[in-house]
């Protein structure tokens, strides 16, 4: 919800608290959190485990429309519904900085963008800490006093140009085509070369009174690091894909386009989760090798070498095939699989001691092998 000039206090009292109210009511909320700023505020819900996403966007969506008549009639547009789907988050951050001017780092920054983009595994690549372009016209009153022209007019010369006039449609009889008055600027000069006051042969344009520069508008936010100013790309892949894989690919496009650009400009990769899950997966990794090797000596010493086999197979056979299934369900392993995985060693190690003891034990009683760990499969 936004309202222009309003401060976190009085945005706390005039938007949030009557959302909350109407917002209470839901079922199967967990927790409201709400934050007030300059110019607006929102509010994050939190629901129990369990619950029916369309459902509740259904249900937030219809006390939001209650609250709407408890909020000021200036607010700006109606207040935004929007789900947050933690997958959309950014997997790796691109910062660029250096003793470099500004508008270098921008245009890099938009360069490798499109660059990054064109990966088959990222969503996104939305930049932060940049700011638009535009241009500052200086007039000179000293110059427009003489031509008698006042500042008015040049602002309302402004808004009646840059402009696209569609002029409808013109049918030669053999076809039809669009008509329209190109009025755009698409350089200074074209800025410059435009006519404020015609008088017989003599124009009088833009550059006789006013002088321009280009430059950025004021700043909605900024990126810094290590104390100096920066642009960040911030890289959201695609649901579904390889988190290990995008940030490769990424990481190869920025040092491959990083030998074209200026020689201060510095690269600097943040919050990489692909860190994250290699030391996930070389936990569970090591956790399966000492499993392995630990239960082979202790059974080993215990019941013998075919059993500590049997054991020893076991443990990657089962790791594998979960794998394996997972991959051809067409679900990715996350955070909750490697944990699922990494607690699964134990029970395999105690479900394959069992059994090997279980069918030892009836081989000793006169059964034969097939149908002694056949049974143990069965029975325990």
């Amino acid at each position: 919800m936004y309202l222009e000039g309003i401060s976190p206090d009085d945005a706390e009292r005039l938007l949030l608290r009557p959302m909350e109210q109407e917002l209470s009511s839901i079922e199967g909320v967990k927790e409201i959190r709400s934050t007030g700023y300059t110019g607006g505020g929102f509010v994050v819900l939190e629901f129990q485990a369990g619950f029916d996403k369309d459902t509740a966007m259904d249900d937030v969506q219809t006390a939001v429309d209650k609250a709407k008549s408890d909020l000021p009639d200036t607010i700006d547009g109606d207040p935004k519904v929007t789900e947050v789907n933690f997958s959309l988050f950014p997997v790796l951050i691109v910062t660029l900085s250096g003793e470099v001017p500004e508008r270098t780092l921008i245009k890099i920054a938009k360069d490798l963008q499109k660059k990054i983009e064109g990966i088959g595994t990222v969503l996104e690549a939305n930049i932060a800490g940049d700011r638009d372009e535009l241009v500052e016209i200086i007039v000179d009153p000293i110059f427009l006093e003489s031509y008698g022209l006042k500042g008015a007019d040049i602002l309302q010369f402004f808004e009646r140009s840059n402009k696209l006039v569609a002029a409808g449609n013109l049918d030669t009889g053999v076809g039809r085509f669009a008509v329209k008055l190109p009025g755009l600027f698409e350089s200074g000069r074209d800025i410059m070369d435009m006519p404020l006051r015609t008088e017989g042969d003599s124009v009088i344009r833009v550059r006789d009174v006013a002088a321009i520069r280009k430059t950025f508008k004021d700043a909605d936010n900024f990126a810094r690091i290590n104390g100096e100013r920066a642009v960040a790309l911030n890289i959201i892949k695609r649901t579904g894909e390889n988190i290990i894989e995008t940030t490769e690919a990424v990481r190869a496009i920025v040092d491959h386009e990083s030998t074209y650009w200026p020689a201060g400009v510095k690269v600097i990769y943040t919050l990489d989760e692909s860190d994250d899950i290699r030391t996930r997966l070389a936990d569970l990794q090591n956790n399966m090798i000492s499993a392995v090797l630990l239960v082979m000596i202790v059974i080993i010493a215990v019941m013998g070498v075919r059993a500590a086999g049997l054991v020893g197979v076991a443990i990657p056979a089962s790791f594998l095939s979960g794998v394996f299934i997972i991959f051809m369900m067409g679900l990715t392993v996350n955070i909750v699989v490697l944990f699922g995985l990494i607690l699964s060693v134990g029970m395999l190690v105690d479900g394959a001691i069992v059994v090997t003891e279980y069918a030892d034990r009836k081989i000793s009683e006169g059964i034969n092998k097939k149908e002694a760990y056949g049974r143990a499969a069965k029975q325990m």
